[in-house]
């Protein structure tokens, strides 16, 4: 859909901020022993197996492609760190990737950089003294420009 988009020249962009998991492409996961331990652990929201009919057909080497290609900007609330957060996933396939959404993220990004030989198109910044707010992580000056080019977000590069 987005390269629909993109061709009648309206830009897309991506904007993440503090999920509990993450898709991973591959089978490597930033708590090895932890994933072990966890039958599905790779299984569709965590990892590539048993996705949706939607993206069967594609290879996880062609969707990760795809997801390395898009503008996307990832928010890190730096006070996102409470393992016991009544909202964070702690499923064994959850935990595998950490144990809270601040780590996650910054665990998720390093892999994706390592993997893909840097992800030119993804950014990544912190957002001072928000924990898992999304209304106060999108007003923050890191989310209005992450959103609308609006400037003032020093993590922005």
């Amino acid at each position: 859909m987005d390269q629909v988009l993109l061709q009648e020249g309206i830009g897309v962009r991506y904007v993440v901020a503090n999920p509990s998991s993450y898709a991973y492409f591959t089978e490597d996961r930033p708590e090895p022993a932890i994933a072990a331990s966890c039958q599905g652990y790779n299984d569709w929201k965590f990892g590539m197996e048993n996705r949706p009919p939607y993206l069967a057909t594609p290879t996880p080497a062609a969707l990760e492609q795809a997801y390395v290609a898009r503008r996307v900007t990832y928010l890190l609330g730096t006070l996102d760190t409470n393992p016991n957060h009544p909202a964070l996933d702690k499923s064994c396939m959850a935990e595998a990737e950490g144990p809270y959404r601040y780590m996650r993220e910054h665990t998720y990004v390093d892999v994706m950089k390592a993997h893909d030989n840097g992800t030119p198109n993804h950014s990544e910044w912190d957002v001072p003294g928000v924990g898992h707010e999304g209304g106060k992580m999108l007003i923050s000056p890191c989310g209005l420009t992450a959103v609308f080019d609006i400037p003032g977000c020093a993590a922005a590069r």
